[in-house]
């Protein structure tokens, strides 16, 4: 038979730990989630060339941005980090897709994995770490940076790029995440695809095939969708679909070969690639190169330093003495090689070209609102304001994206 302890003392403890329990229980599951997601080189208007009735479904129940503005250099790497920490490639560091850091003598590149995955590169603090140094567990899949141990912290859950890892599998993966124990789940989710950018670049911003892939790609973001919702915390998930910059139509007539004009000889290193490249010159060859660039038609010459304001680039060491820059629709080699049709990005973040996409869903967002355009950096302390963290130092200004939350 059942015996109750009558003991009054014991009965107040019971109740007071059926509370705390209660309590405890109800701040972890009303932690809110958030799942980002980027498709690498996703123009702003591509939703209009194409028939995206996902995208179309998401900007119905949340938001639609006018574009999100990249930063300058228009490029990958630099976005994407700046997407993570809501600083200017200047103040984070990742300038280039490639680039030399003449303080520790050692090179970046994409293409390197050991450079990739040594924190030494990379400045400022991403959103995971943020997370996780303030208690919340963090998961990436591809998210640049991600590999790399920063400020001594990695994401909770993270994996080595895989560029044939099939889409469908990285949806799979986000989902699995998202169906962890509640102790073990991540709330912040960031990862990536790396299209349409091959596609733009290979055949252009307003081909056919560019159509294609973006169909195929709000497909699989339909896929997504569905998945989410059935899972049993959809309901608490804010969703943002979002790219690093956009996509300028290029042709070989509007090619500039900086070999016609400079003798390499007077160059001591160059990085980059089309449309932007920043120079180390040889001491005595300074004058030279600058008096020579400044007279190729189509580019723009900056010493470091002397940037406008608007584009927050050139102070950085890392950017070295000269940034060179192709007007819109032109390209610069370096060399032979090279394919100089389809598409390229890198210009002007003034170009609307560059702008990409950014829709948003979840509860803490408006339903059926369209937001102005806005920086890129703008996206950190969003993040942070939906997780309820506390920001690092960064370039963003939360009051350009306040509207569009509930």
């Amino acid at each position: 038979m059942l015996r109750l302890n009558k003991n009054p003392l014991y009965f107040l403890l019971s109740v007071v730990m059926l509370m705390s329990s209660c309590i405890g229980h109800e701040s972890t599951d009303q932690k809110p989630y958030l799942v980002i997601l980027s498709m690498d080189g996703f123009r702003w208007d591509y939703s209009v060339k194409a028939k995206t009735p996902n995208l179309d479904r998401i900007a119905a129940s949340g938001v639609k941005a006018e574009g999100i503005i990249p930063s300058f250099p228009t490029k990958t790497f630099p976005n994407h980090y700046t997407l993570a920490t809501g600083l200017y490639p200047d103040h984070h560091g990742i300038v280039l897709n490639e680039f030399y850091d003449p303080e520790t003598k050692k090179y970046y590149a994409v293409s390197n994995r050991n450079a990739v995955g040594d924190g030494s590169f990379y400045g400022g603090e991403p959103v995971w770490v943020t997370a996780e140094k303030q208690g919340l567990k963090s998961a990436t899949l591809f998210w640049v940076g991600s590999e790399a141990e920063i400020k001594g912290v990695r994401p909770a859950y993270w994996k080595k790029y895989q560029h044939q890892m099939p889409y469908e599998n990285r949806i799979d993966t986000v989902i699995s995440w998202l169906q962890l124990p509640e102790n073990r789940r991540p709330h912040l989710i960031m990862w990536y695809l790396d299209e349409p950018d091959g596609v733009g670049h290979d055949f252009g911003p307003d081909s056919p095939e560019i159509v294609r892939c973006v169909e195929h790609l709000d497909s699989l973001l339909g896929v997504f969708l569905d998945k989410l919702k059935g899972i049993p915390i959809a309901g608490k998930v804010n969703f943002i679909v979002t790219s690093d910059h956009g996509m300028c139509p290029i042709s070989p007539e509007r090619l500039i070969q900086l070999t016609n004009f400079v003798d390499t000889t007077w160059i001591d290193i160059i990085q980059g690639n089309s449309p932007v490249f920043t120079i180390k010159a040889k001491p005595e060859c300074d004058a030279k190169i600058e008096n020579t660039l400044r007279k190729i038609p189509h580019l723009k010459v900056w010493r470091t330093g002397s940037l406008p304001d608007r584009l927050h680039f050139g102070t950085n060491p890392r950017t070295l003495d000269f940034v060179v820059l192709a007007d819109s629709s032109w390209s610069v080699a370096y060399g032979p090689g090279g394919s100089y049709s389809g598409g390229n990005h890198g210009y002007d973040n003034a170009n609307t070209d560059m702008q990409a996409i950014f829709y948003a869903t979840g509860p803490a967002f408006r339903q059926g609102y369209i937001a102005s355009g806005f920086p890129n950096t703008d996206l950190y302390p969003l993040m942070c304001y939906i997780l309820g963290l506390n920001p690092a130092t960064n370039d963003g200004n939360f009051v350009d994206v306040k509207g569009m939350l509930k």
